[in-house]
């Protein structure tokens, strides 16, 4: 007997190990775009971060996957306005299907889907013909994260589905040195008939459906493409999405552009009906063809002050996450300052659903391990950051501390919940110290370790203005507990390769939900995801049963009970160092229409609108 699974979602949950995004900081200034033509609709802003690819099998960085998420679809997607969340179907004909044990799962593609035009796509004549989206093609795109030769950073990700037979594949090609069989059939992963869709896992996963809503990172790629461009596929995405990438200057330049091919779908989004704003936006928007703009331009500017100033300026219509030390301008009081306000620009405060932490790698010989003495030194590392002074001036008030690695709008995050992880107490973490036998033995000002080695951190970090403000912070902090730290600097993603093979003794990050379950967060902590989510290298035989448990439990109270052992366990040990939730702060200017923050998925390009009209009556 099989049970229809509902789309609606309450408090939305998500799939346990799926990936949270990571964020930093880093990449080199580029050039503006000339003005859109007259009557185009543009939509140009900055990431702050560079892009590293567009093959969904290879990325897990957040601005990837931004652009990702708009040239490839999954199954499903979110309503663009409805808060609390709310699951659409966006490929999918209709909702899954799934057993009574949550271990077999059926999905319906919805026929008449067709992938952008590309010469991948060619007929018995070698002319270029139309591809229609089929089952088959999320078999393969699924199949890939388990191929060794794509080294997709998600692959343990994947792995945790349990999907039966997949990782016998994986085995062979490993141990014979053998391409991946990609058709060599399987039994948990099938494609029944040209559009339906079949998983069967090991293990029970209640939520596992809400992984089929992450277009960024699973949605369908097309195997004559993947064949055609080989170790060049992260420079050709090819999908079923409303826009196509253009252009592209690596690292500067990233512009996307309406598909021709996209088909017939409406600006339908459905906020709540108390929803003031959100019913003013659907007014105005509902029934308009997707995607309202022509043209995305993305800039790659990694300092605050040009990213601001090409906002001010007229250059971008809107500003991701306004920097911090901005805020007293641009928003005193949390409200868009007058002078802005008169040019019609427009600003929101969000609690994003995010964590900001620094990981300490559990397999270093001075931060690692789990007797006593070694977390002793992470926790007395953890006491002594002053979380709410990095709070109240680096961060300029936009956040809020963490008490626990779960973040808010996820399941298992409770407001209410209070721990050590915000605590600032240089005095105990002295003591720590003192009783574990970190000492100065030579006078110098500086603990030893318990056997007289010198006790020395090195954090890796960028080189932007606000990294040296929490470098600076982060020495002073140190220096008063009497631990010498010193600072390796490199670029993001070069931090990020060192990260993922065990190379950095302890590295500052943010992860962002990607979806609404928290165990996603926890995943960090988990042992067999070590090196890949679980940048710290955490092992605790109890925190991984608790994970392999949260992930077969249906929702409900028997689940929120193992969340809050497993905080616990996170918080005692200290592989991380939680610093805070952030407040977002996102600016638009009046032309632009339609926006709303994601609350944990990056598709929101194709539900904007930038009214030429109101664009040249700012300009004029």
């Amino acid at each position: 007997m099989k049970r229809r699974t509902t789309l609606a979602l309450g408090a939305a949950m998500a799939l346990p190990g799926l990936p949270v995004a990571v964020r930093a900081a880093g990449k080199p200034d580029s050039p503006t775009t000339p003005p859109p033509k007259a009557g185009e609709r543009v939509l140009r802003y900055a990431f702050p971060i560079a892009e590293t690819g567009f093959d969904p099998a290879q990325i897990n960085d957040t601005y990837s996957r931004t652009v990702t998420a708009h040239i490839f679809e999954a199954l499903y997607g979110y309503d663009h306005l409805a808060r609390p969340p709310k699951m659409v179907p966006l490929t999918a004909a209709g909702e899954p299907e799934h057993s009574d044990d949550f271990r077999s799962w059926i999905f319906k593609v919805r026929p008449g889907i067709f992938f952008a035009d590309d010469p991948a796509f060619k007929g018995q004549d070698g002319q270029q013909v139309k591809r229609e989206l089929v089952a088959q093609d999320f078999v393969f795109s699924i199949k890939r994260y388990a191929d060794p030769v794509v080294k997709s950073p998600l692959t343990a990700s994947v792995e945790s589905w349990k999907i039966a037979g997949l990782w016998d594949v994986r085995k062979t090609a490993l141990d014979t040195r053998k391409p991946f069989e990609y058709d060599k059939p399987i039994d948990g992963l099938r494609a029944l008939d040209r559009y339906t869709l079949q998983f069967k896992l090991a293990d029970p996963m209640p939520r596992f459906w809400e992984s089929m809503a992450t277009s960024d990172l699973f949605g369908a790629v097309a195997r004559e493409v993947v064949e055609l461009y080989g170790d060049k596929i992260a420079e050709h995405p090819v999908g079923t999405g409303p826009f196509k990438l253009a252009r592209w200057r690596r690292s500067s330049l990233i512009v996307l552009e309406r598909n021709p091919a996209y088909r017939q779908r409406v600006w339908d989004a459905q906020p709540a009906a108390d929803d003031v704003e959100g019913q003013a936006m659907a007014a105005k928007l509902r029934g308009k063809p997707l995607p309202l703009l022509d043209r995305i331009e993305i800039s790659i500017i990694d300092e605050q002050q040009p990213r601001w100033l090409s906002f001010l300026n007229g250059q971008h219509d809107f500003i991701d996450r306004l920097p911090a030390e901005f805020i007293s301008v641009a928003m005193p009081g949390k409200k868009v300052a007058p002078n802005l306000a008169k040019q019609g620009i427009r600003g929101v405060i969000t609690l994003a659903s995010e964590i900001v932490l620094t990981y300490f790698n559990c397999d270093d010989a001075v931060v690692g391990g789990n007797e006593p003495a070694q977390v002793a030194l992470r926790r007395a590392i953890c006491l002594g950051v002053d979380l709410q002074r990095e709070i109240n001036t680096v961060r300029r008030g936009m956040a809020i501390a963490a008490q626990s690695p779960v973040m808010p709008h996820t399941s298992g995050y409770d407001p209410e919940f209070k721990s050590e992880a915000s605590e600032y107490n240089p005095a105990r973490a002295k003591a720590l110290l003192e009783l574990h036998g970190y000492v100065d033995r030579d006078g110098d000002g500086f603990r030893e370790l318990p056997d007289g080695r010198p006790l020395l951190l090195e954090l890796a970090t960028q080189a932007s203005q606000i990294d040296r403000q929490f470098n600076e912070l982060w020495k002073k902090n140190m220096d008063a507990i009497g631990i010498r730290v010193v600072f390796k600097t490199q670029k993001w993603p070069e931090n990020l390769k060192a990260a993922r093979s065990g190379k950095l003794q302890m590295w500052g990050v943010a992860s962002s939900a990607s979806g609404g379950d928290g165990q996603g967060m926890l995943t960090r902590y988990f042992g067999p995801q070590a090196g890949n989510q679980n940048l710290s290298r955490f092992k605790h035989a109890r925190f991984d049963e608790l994970h392999e448990r949260l992930s077969r439990l249906p929702d409900g109270p028997e689940r929120l009970k193992l969340f809050d052992e497993a905080k616990r366990i996170a918080i005692a040990f200290a592989p991380y160092k939680l610093h805070c939730h952030r407040l977002v702060a996102d600016m638009t200017i009046a032309a632009l229409q339609g926006y709303r923050r994601p609350v944990y998925w990056n598709e929101w390009w194709m539900h904007v609108d930038v009214d030429p009209a109101l664009r040249q009556g700012a300009a004029a």
